[in-house]
């Protein structure tokens, strides 16, 4: 980890990650932003959508994605057009077409992500160490490419494509949120190494008082 950063309260947290976004969008001509599903992250997305920010300058990429159709509830992609895209209208959104199934959208996304590049890329943590879509000791830790089909996950829905663990050390930067008493255990093993999420060494860490080992 190259930083690891504990703060108040999740809502907290998710201030101190848009303002960390909102920076990094105000400061260059253009961001490749890598969304996350779950709790956390959205709380992050409706702070950003309430700012006035150049979102012309920004292209939307995904870090997993469930094999559901777009507006599936599960789906990160409609997490994050309710929460953010349908206000912050980026100039550029790659949605993972996981609907197709895990192989064939794997390798279409590997595509995008070869050819566009991540700058910033938003991650949680699972209560098992796991982020993406790459769990512990699944075969999909060592995949190639930039974007790999996961199937049989331990957690439902079991098909799944997720970036790889090539992906995300290529990124830029990597933020990795965390919030909750129940992933307190998943930090302490990812900073000793032990599970996915501790496996992206220039990550830079925000931690809720919950989470904090």
């Amino acid at each position: 980890m190259r930083s690891f950063t504990v703060v108040g309260t999740a809502d907290e947290l998710a201030r101190r990650a848009a303002d960390i976004v909102a920076e990094r969008i105000r400061s260059t001509t253009a961001t490749r932003l890598v969304l996350a599903g779950g709790t956390t992250p959205k709380r992050c997305y409706a702070d950003l959508a309430a700012r006035d920010l150049p979102w012309g300058r920004v292209t939307i990429l995904f870090g997993d994605e469930r094999c559901v159709p777009a507006w599936d509830p599960e789906s990160n992609y409609r997490i994050a057009a309710e929460t953010l895209l349908a206000h912050a209208h980026p100039a550029t959104v790659h949605r993972i077409p996981a609907e197709l199934g895990p192989d064939e959208a794997a390798r279409a996304y590997d595509g995008v992500v070869r050819a566009v590049g991540l700058d910033l890329v938003l991650l949680g943590i699972g209560p098992d160490g796991h982020t993406a879509s790459l769990f512990p000791e699944h075969p999909a830790l060592g995949a190639e490419g930039y974007a790999v089909g996961v199937r049989g996950a331990p957690k439902p829905p079991p098909d799944r494509v997720s970036l790889t663990l090539r992906a995300l050390r290529e990124a830029e930067r990597v933020l990795v949120l965390v919030a909750g008493s129940d992933k307190r255990d998943a930090v302490r093993r990812a900073r000793a190494g032990e599970v996915p999420a501790g496996l992206i060494a220039h990550a830079d860490w925000l931690v809720s008082e919950d989470a904090a080992p």
